[in-house]
Order: structure tokens, then sequence, then C-alpha cells
């Protein structure tokens, strides 16, 4: 079982997959770099956090090889 994200975590996290659909990979450091230049978001905890959130969504989007 994985820690349940806050209502803030997963609006910010699909709001930014909405408006930048292609722009996220399945790499953390990669999203994490993004999330910083497109969102004005105040702690590198929070920036952190939406960045795995999205990282885990786009995974999941994924097809299966």
């Amino acid at each position: 079982m994985g820690r349940i994200k806050s209502t803030l975590i997963k609006r910010s996290g699909k709001k930014l997959l909405k408006i930048n659909e292609g722009a996220f990979t399945s790499d953390f450091n990669k999203n994490k770099k993004i999330v910083s230049e497109k969102a004005e978001i105040s702690s590198k905890k929070l920036r952190n956090t939406i960045a795995g959130y999205i990282t885990r969504k786009v995974k999941k989007s994924q097809p299966k090889k």
C-alpha cells in the first residue's frame, strides 16, 4: 500500500498533465525540472511530491511491454 496523496497534489498534478500532455515522461528527475518551469511552487517538498505523482500517473498510462 502506498501513501495517500492530498487533494492539492492530485489537483495540481492532473492540471499540469492536462495542460502539458506530451511534456512529462516516466523519469522523475526530468518531471521535477518540468514542474519547476511550468508551475510556481513555493517548496521543494511540494514540487517533488507533485513530480512523483505525475511520474506515477505517466507510468500507469503507458502500455505494458
